[in-house]
């Protein structure tokens, strides 16, 4: 069947669009911008200055200032390019560093070579998210002689420091996610022609970045960062070294946040956090659970998700909350990372797996079913075969519905790294492919049971290769299906499909 484009807003409820701003105020610098570039405008600003012209007999005199304002309008309509790397942390905080640069009367283009300013903002969870970055600055640094300033941020920024500066000199800005707060001073100075700005807190800071002027990119989903930062030093980790000490918002800032979002007319929201079911209230108002209730009780949101949450700070009471309000999504992402005791200890996980598994009971014996998803990584120093093994029962016990599987990388500053890692990178390999081809199975078995039921999914686009609608369930799982319609129902949307077939990582159906 043909799969038309999204049908217009005037025929269904509106749904919300990319580079929606949450700024409830006006944007002089932007105005400004639009301002000088509107067409209309400079006829006007044009014909006034022919007419002096005719008036003082001076031709010459006329196409001088017509130049003089092309200058000046050129001079205002500053660009950038952003691309971001890793995380869901990191692309919402793309887009409010997006809604920063907006508001300070920059305008976002889609193309390095249309850019003023070229942003990178970087992930150093694993080696290869870093490499990707340097890359990427190799390949464009040609465009720094054509008068383009490059700037890093995030993760990468935060490690590497001023050392950016001496591995890519033609790098003028490097901020780490702690100092985006101070966007606006850092592009005055850059615009000034100074280089060599930097935005580097350290571990200690108390600060958040807050900002009304979050341009949303995602059509479907808006995301609310509750809680920055890590504390839980696990062996194996860079996040507490480029994140920070973990600091939450009030639970009132983020209640406004999420009737904002509805405002915008979204109906899911994800809260986010390195360890989001960390989040401490600093008004000593609500807990993690309660915020959860909270949100999931706004005017208009019919989905409420979180990620990623700690197994040591994951309490019965979520699982409560889950089973109470039905806008809360039936699906939990628990990281494990191993099912070695020994290991874990190695980690500095500090939890067992039975302390683990005791948690994974609460969640399975809700009253509805909670799909459950982690990470686990494989060749962690020191790691043996028995200890593998143990990884593989407790896969095997727990029938995850996804699991994220890596081979072990040392990163920077991590205890981890003073560990002998004896284990060859081909060994990791075998074992990463084995635990994947397992998982499958399960998948397959896991998703097999939906076959037949009736699920409620949100549309998120098109695959017109396929003649399918792409969506995704309130379990998280991902759903490909047809309508009679031929206009398809647009993203944020939602239909009734019936599974008819099912595959390891997907469901296939039709809308009813």
């Amino acid at each position: 069947m043909l799969i038309l484009p999204f049908a217009s807003a005037s025929s269904r409820r509106p749904h919300p669009r990319p580079n929606r701003s949450d700024d409830r105020k006006q944007q002089p610098k932007a105005f400004l911008v639009s301002l000088f570039m509107d067409i209309g405008y400079f006829n006007e600003m044009f014909r006034d200055m022919s007419n002096m012209g005719r008036e003082t007999g001076n031709p010459a005199e006329t196409c001088e200032s017509n130049h003089a304002i092309l200058r000046i309008a050129m001079a205002t309509d500053k660009t950038f390019y952003l691309e971001t790397f890793g995380c869901q942390m990191n692309a919402h905080d793309s887009e409010k560093v997006i809604g920063t640069l907006l508001h300070e009367g920059y305008r976002q283009v889609e193309a390095e070579e249309d850019a003023g300013l070229i942003l990178y903002n970087t992930c150093s969870i694993r080696d290869k998210a870093e490499q990707k970055v340097f890359n990427r600055l190799n390949d464009y640094k040609k465009l720094h002689k054509a008068g383009k300033r490059f700037g890093v941020l995030g993760c990468v920024a935060q490690q590497e420091g001023e050392k950016i500066f001496d591995r890519a000199p033609y790098v003028s800005l490097v901020s780490g996610s702690a100092s985006y707060r101070k966007l606006p001073e850092m592009l005055a100075r850059l615009e000034a022609g100074e280089n060599r700005i930097t935005g580097l807190d350290d571990r200690q800071t108390e600060e958040t970045f807050e900002t009304e002027f979050t341009s949303r990119q995602n059509p479907y989903r808006g995301y609310i960062t509750i809680i920055e930062g890590c504390d839980k030093f696990c062996a194996y980790c860079v996040v507490p070294y480029t994140r920070g000490k973990e600091r939450s918002r009030t639970s009132s800032s983020v209640l406004e946040e999420a009737r904002r979002i509805a405002d915008l007319g979204y109906t899911e929201i994800q809260l986010l956090g390195q360890n989001v079911n960390s989040y401490r209230d600093p008004a000593g108002k609500l807990t993690f659970a309660e915020l959860l209730a909270g949100v999931g009780q706004v005017g208009g949101i019919r989905r409420v998700r979180f990620t990623t949450s700690h197994p040591r700070d994951f309490t019965r009471d979520i699982v409560e909350v889950i089973d109470a309000y039905p806008t809360l999504c039936d699906h939990v992402h628990l990281p494990v990372q191993s099912g070695s005791a020994r290991v874990l200890k190695m980690m500095a996980r500090e939890y067992t797996p039975d302390w683990y598994l005791e948690r994974i009971a609460w969640i399975k014996a809700a009253r509805r079913p909670i799909s459950l998803s982690t990470d686990i990584i494989v060749g962690f120093p020191g790691e043996t075969a028995e200890d593998f093994i143990q990884t593989m029962d407790l896969l095997a016990q727990v029938e995850y519905d996804c699991v994220f599987g890596f081979k072990y990388s040392g990163r920077p500053n991590t205890p981890a790294l003073t560990m002998i890692d004896s284990i060859p990178d081909v060994e990791k390999g075998q074992r990463l492919q084995v635990l994947l081809d397992r998982q499958r199975e399960i998948q397959r078995v896991n998703y097999a049971r939906h076959l037949g039921q009736v699920m409620e999914v949100m549309v998120e686009g098109v695959n017109p290769a396929r003649g399918q609608i792409t969506g995704r369930s309130s379990q998280n799982k991902p759903v490909n299906f047809t309508c009679a319609q031929p206009i398809a129902p647009a993203p944020g949307s939602y239909s009734r499909v019936k599974i008819t077939a099912t595959h390891p990582n997907s469901l296939v159906g039709e809308a009813v």
